[in-house]
Formats: structure tokens, sequence, C-alpha cells
């Protein structure tokens, strides 16, 4: 693939699934404004689904969202992973890495993104590893706040755990709404006093995505359902601090047909609308 321009994303956005590849090559072009990748799935592909990819591409902005760095655990980075992580943001164009504040391997993957212990120590080891991988990069990357269900050592609370990570290593944030909904479910915190307590100065986009019910008080991140009314609620209020910043619909399984995914994106674009008319009037945009 011959490597394209940078371009920045702004707007609405959807990610890219390979369940999806079907229908999103016959969208219609402002149908999105931008899309998301995971990496991994897209190094090094070829064939159908290769052509395929670089067919949107080169039709929408593409930033990369990473499922395994491992940014938080014990074995060294893969920097071969890295540098084949910079090689397809060249290719495709993409300003922005980002990855899940997290650990997922230990001698070996784990499949599934594991919580930190909220500690110095853990700071400390998480912004020398975000540091290195940034050097590979060549720009800072961007952490998301994760979904947890289970807290093995606290001596910081999370939001403490997020802005002191961010303060040493330089990166910047993914905001994850729906994590924080989920989270202030179940660990019983009240959402906005978090969400003020982030460094939302260093918030680059949004995640916006539907979870489990599995009970009153227990709230599973799936990725599986549609977006609900409080975390719709809950995004308005993330634009009232921080203006119309990029956000993307993550969905990544019990795909309803793509109009009605693109209703969702419709939806996010609704709630965009107030603040892009207060930074127009601000002479902003």
């Amino acid at each position: 693939m011959p490597e394209q321009q940078p371009r920045e994303f702004r707007g609405a956005g959807l990610g890219l699934r390979r369940a999806l590849m079907g229908p999103l090559q016959s969208m219609d072009q402002d149908a999105v404004d931008f899309m998301e990748v995971a990496p991994e799935n897209w190094i090094g592909v070829g064939g159908r689904f290769g052509r395929q990819f670089r067919a949107l591409a080169e039709r929408y902005p593409l930033i990369l969202h990473g499922l395994s760095l491992d940014i938080g655990g014990p074995d060294p980075i893969d920097t071969e992973l890295v540098s084949g992580v910079r090689k397809l943001m060249e290719e495709v164009g993409a300003t922005l890495y980002s990855e899940h504040l997290t650990y997922c391997a230990a001698q070996g993957h784990l499949y599934d993104l594991l919580p930190l212990p909220f500690t110095e120590e853990a700071v400390h080891h998480v912004a020398e590893r975000v540091r290195q991988v940034q050097d590979i990069i060549g720009a800072p990357i961007a952490l998301e706040n994760a979904s947890y269900y289970a807290q093995a050592h606290t001596e910081l609370s999370e939001s403490e755990f997020i802005c002191a990570v961010l303060a040493e290593s330089g990166c910047d944030l993914l905001l994850d709404v729906n994590n924080i909904y989920v989270n202030s479910i179940n660990h019983r915190y009240d959402p906005l006093e978090f969400l003020d307590a982030l460094p939302l100065e260093r918030a680059r986009y949004i995640h916006i995505a539907g979870h489990f019910d599995e009970a009153e008080d227990l709230k599973v991140d799936t990725h599986g359902a549609d977006v609900i009314d409080p975390v719709w609620a809950l995004l308005a209020q993330v634009y009232a601090r921080l203006g119309p910043l990029p956000t993307l619909l993550e969905r990544d399984f019990n795909f309803p047909p793509l109009e009605e995914l693109l209703l969702e994106v419709d939806r996010i674009r609704e709630l965009q609308q107030p603040a892009i008319t207060r930074v127009r009037q601000a002479g902003i945009l």
C-alpha cells in the first residue's frame, strides 16, 4: 500500500470490523466521519480483505486502537508489534495510536484486558513502557480508561492513577464514556465527579458503546448492545465540558443492520451539535 498523507479526524466515527466489511463498501461517503481499526487485525493483511481495507483507508481518516500492547504487563514490550503499528500508521495516514490502560499478558497472552493495581509502582512501570512505545511511534499515544470488575490493590483512586500515568508518561487520554458509566455502577461512584477528576485537557477522542446488564448493580462492558440513555446523557455532559470531541461508536458483535448502527452514529452527531454551535460562536471552529 502506498503511504497516505496524515489525515486528522473529527465528528462521529465507527469501528471497522470484518463482519461489517461488506456493508461498509457501499455505505454513503458522509455516513461516518472517520473509522477506527485494531492494527493487529490489519498489519500485513492482503487478499480480498486487504483490498477492502485499503479502499476504506482511502475514503475515510483512520485511527488505530490496539488490543494486545500489554502496556501494564510484566513481559517486555513487543517492539516488533509497535514497529508494525508505526508502519501501518504511515501507510493509512493515521494520526493516532491508542491502547488500553491494562495488562493482557504474562508469559503469553491472557486474552483479556485485566486491571492494573492502582499504585505508585504501577504508575512508574506503565509510564516507562509508554515512553518506550512513544519513542518508536514518534508521537504521543492515547490510553483508554478501562472497565474492571475487581481490583487487587489500591493506593490511589482510579482517577488518581490515570492522572499520574498521563502526567509521568506524557501520553494522552482516550475517554471511554461507557466504561465510566459501567465502573460507576459496579464500584459505586458518581460518574460526573469521576469525569471531572480526569485530566480532560489530555483527551484526544471518545468511545461510546453498549453493555450487558448482569444485575442491577453489575454491568459488563461487552460492546454487543445498543448504547443506553444514561450513557448518552453522560456523553452530553462530556461535550458540555470538552466541546465536540471526535467520538467513536464501538460494536464488536450482535451486529444489527448497518443502517441501525448508523442511527447511533447520527445520535452522536446530534449530541455534538450544541457544542459545535458554542465553539463556533466563540470563534474556535
